[in-house]
């Protein structure tokens, strides 16, 4: 079996038709029609039902998927990690939430960047389940998460620790006045998803207001805007707080350690390979997080 037309075979089944996957794979589409052809007369079954809008692949097309999935990832890795171990090359897929992105990661990124010139590198940013999900099913190579992160495919360590506080407008005088109104007080938050959201809304539950107003967004900026116009509070870590060009018309409400406290994973497959570009990236990541006198000691 040619690995290429599993290859092949995988674009046409991302796009859902042969035209599409041609765009994708800069090739005209006869070649993508006679591989195709070729692998369902290897196997001896139609993988794809043809119709008007494209393709949709059969039952034996379905079964054939995760191991196509499954056998080009290998591929992938082998060529990543033979002979790769002094300047690391490939694709590396990292998923972070929005807030780990712009608070930790930029002096990581910069310092791999440098390091590993050759690796094509992806950052993707969405919510802590979101990220598991796309980790699990082999999109990413990796993720930083809010823990705990419990699931038997999943490895985790530990990178970074947030302090999380409870944000307002000025106006709001303490959590107890944050509690009085339920719905004044709305919470503003990320898609659902968002770790940082469920605790806050666990916050709020415990302060005897269930179910409260939310108003969901798609930047942080936009929730510390609209909490600094007092239209609602939200929960989210200190350093994201004060680096934010609203922090002058916010308030910061400390929590109780046991409600504060953030650990934030980085999550792999317990299967997945290694490779040296995963490898360099995790050894910036760590050494981002140590304290700046055993940085110094490092050196």
């Amino acid at each position: 079996m040619d690995i290429g037309d599993l290859s092949f075979f995988l674009a046409v089944a991302r796009a859902g038709g042969i035209s599409r996957a041609s765009k994708e794979l800069l090739t005209v589409q006869s070649n993508i029609s006679s591989r195709i052809r070729a692998l369902e007369d290897e196997l001896g079954v139609e993988l794809f039902r043809r119709h008007a809008r494209g393709v949709t692949l059969t039952n034996p097309g379905e079964r054939l998927l995760p191991y196509a999935e499954h056998i080009t990832r290998l591929v992938r890795e082998v060529t990543q990690v033979v002979g790769d171990d002094l300047d690391p090359s490939g694709r590396l897929a990292i998923g972070s939430m929005e807030t780990t992105a712009g608070l930790r990661l930029p002096g990581v990124l910069a310092a791999f960047s440098e390091d590993c010139p050759r690796v094509d590198f992806t950052l993707t940013t969405d919510t802590t389940d979101a990220l598991t999900t796309q980790v699990l099913e082999h999109r990413l190579d990796g993720a930083f998460v809010c823990g705990p992160v419990r699931h038997p495919d999943l490895v985790s360590e530990q990178v970074f620790v947030e302090q999380l506080v409870l944000v307002s407008g000025v106006r709001v005088a303490d959590l107890d006045s944050v509690s009085a109104d339920g719905r004044r007080h709305r919470v503003l938050v990320l898609r659902a998803g968002c770790a940082y959201r469920a605790r806050l809304e666990r916050l709020f539950e415990q302060h005897g207001l269930p179910n409260p107003d939310v108003l969901e967004f798609g930047s942080l900026e936009g929730i510390l805007g609209c909490a600094a116009a007092g239209i609602g509070v939200t929960l989210l870590p200190l350093g994201v707080v004060t680096a934010s060009p609203s922090a002058s018309a916010l308030k910061v409400h400390h929590l109780a350690p046991a409600d504060s406290r953030a650990e934030t994973l980085f999550i792999r497959r317990k299967d997945a390979t290694t490779t040296p570009a995963l490898s360099r990236f995790l050894f910036h990541t760590r050494a981002s997080s140590r304290p700046a006198s055993l940085k110094s000691v490092a050196r």
